[in-house]
């Protein structure tokens, strides 16, 4: 099976191939754990271990690296780009990334010899002797062999913590993107609503309009206009409640992309469709494709840069080497350091064995043991974690378009239902308690399919998250103002 999150065509019908999936992920376990003696094997679904070619796991990278632009929405493209490149998270993770490349550096550093430059004047008088000046010159070199490999396993575990940063990072911008994609399809979610909402106070106004009149002429009592007000006044009271979280949801979005609360009022207030990805989706998701996740790589690193430090920590248990030496010149004035200088020179070889430390070397180690074993659990914790996330996003985009289907055939009944009734009211032959029923039932099943419509697109936010998608391993360590625009 290859790790990729395309469309098909045609699709069997919609939701057919997330319901197959989801019996398949059901069905056996098999045990995902990457290359690598200190991973820990985790239990996962046996449809997810096979392997996949380096070109299908590229191409299921590419895919979904920038899913948000499956959604077919300009304007959710580009806040998600802004707040990739904008967003405080996101520039906080840069900046610990580059301290971890720096301390890596620092580490590596330490491998080879130092040399270094001294030079020193001098003048001092003795007793009634005149004045005399002394100048020196010199390098001083050390290095110490990495006999036991204690440097190496410190190299290792800085680098790891390196890698760990940069897919810290990425994990930063992968709940980032879904954050922002599914706080737009709230706030276009709410337009819709209110919008409904609108469109029903306006046919419950008109038909208080027509109670008032019939109440006027004797048709029908008082009962039946207050009835009506109230109905109408509760539709009413609705909209201050949707201009409010449509207020909030837009002030989300621009301190989510990096800007001052309410910055993206002018740019969003008009009303737009919630986004809707393709429903025609086929999936196939052996472990490589979960491997995709950045938390899972994070959790992989920080198991690596246990193990390095249990090695380095052995390793000081073991004699250390040093070798050191200096050359330089001695001269009594400045001029003669270039002719005439004498030189002074030495070498020294050194070995230090720890005899008697009251056991703090092997403790030092059982330490580290320690921290790797949390490390392990850690990252089987991780797997386990990325398993459910993508069972229940499964689960939930699967129920809620069947959810969704019955609501769009209850709300078109309903507003038949409504269109009668108000007919036949109009007419005298019904009383105004089924107009009231069937206006609060269409108000009802309207605002239910424009709900669930964002639910069904922020599930698939969801289920892109949980596959690890908004981030490739080349670009984790980019940062985004510097990284091309992904294409589909």
């Amino acid at each position: 099976m290859n790790p990729t999150l395309t469309p098909t065509t045609p699709a069997p019908r919609p939701g057919m191939a997330v319901a197959l999936l989801a019996s398949v992920l059901l069905s056996g376990c098999a045990s995902l754990a990457p290359p690598g003696a200190a991973l820990p094997e985790t239990p996962t679904p046996a449809a997810w271990s096979g392997a996949a070619t380096p070109a299908a796991a590229g191409q299921a990278a590419t895919d979904l690296a920038a899913w948000w632009q499956r959604f077919n929405d300009p304007t959710l493209t580009a806040l998600v780009t802004e707040a990739l490149q904008a967003n405080t998270s996101v520039r906080s993770a840069q900046a610990a990334l580059q301290q971890a490349r720096a301390q890596r550096d620092v580490q590596q550093a330490g491998m080879g010899p130092s040399v270094g430059a001294s030079g020193s004047a001098r003048r001092g008088k003795s007793g009634g002797n005149d004045a005399t000046n002394s100048f020196q010159t010199g390098f001083d070199a050390s290095w110490e062999p990495d006999v036991f490999g204690g440097n190496r396993s410190a190299l290792s575990a800085s680098e790891a913590d390196m890698q760990a940063s940069a897919t810290s990072l990425a994990n930063v911008q992968v709940s980032l993107a879904a954050e922002v994609a599914v706080t737009a399809i709230e706030l276009r979610s709410l337009q819709t609503r209110l919008a409904i909402a609108r469109s029903n106070l306006a046919a419950q106004t008109e038909t208080l309009q027509i109670t008032r009149w019939r109440g006027q002429a004797g048709l029908v009592s008082s009962l039946d206009v207050e009835q009506a007000v109230a109905a109408s006044e509760q539709t009413a009271a609705q909209i201050p409640a949707l201009h409010t979280s449509i207020s909030q949801a837009l002030n989300s979005l621009a301190v989510l992309t990096g800007q001052a609360p309410g910055a993206l009022q002018d740019r969003l207030a008009t009303a737009a469709p919630v986004p809707q990805a393709p429903t025609d989706l086929a999936l196939t998701l052996p472990a490589e494709t979960l491997r995709q996740r950045p938390d899972v790589r994070t959790a992989e690193h920080r198991v690596s840069a246990a193990l390095a430090r249990v090695a380095a920590a052995d390793a000081a248990r073991y004699p250390s080497f040093r070798l050191g030496g200096s050359l330089g010149l001695s001269a009594l004035t400045l001029g003669a350091l270039s002719n005439g200088a004498s030189v002074a020179s030495s070498l020294l070889a050194s070995v230090s064995v720890p005899l008697f430390d009251g056991g703090a070397a092997r403790a030092q180690v059982r330490s580290q043991e320690a921290a790797l074993e949390q490390a392990r659990i850690g990252y089987q914790a991780t797997v386990l974690t990325a398993l459910q996330d993508v069972e229940d996003a499964l689960m939930s985009l699967q129920g809620n378009r069947e959810r969704l289907a019955r609501l769009q055939a209850a709300s078109a009944a309903a507003a038949n239902a409504e269109l009668l009734a108000r007919q036949r009211y109009e007419s005298g032959l019904i009383d105004f308690r089924a107009v009231l029923d069937t206006q609060r039932t269409l108000l009802s099943t309207q605002d239910s399919v424009a709900s669930t419509q964002a639910t069904l697109s922020a599930d698939m936010v969801r289920l892109y998250k949980a596959l690890g998608g908004g981030w490739t391993a080349d670009s984790a360590a980019t940062p985004p103002s510097e990284r091309p625009s992904a294409t589909r």
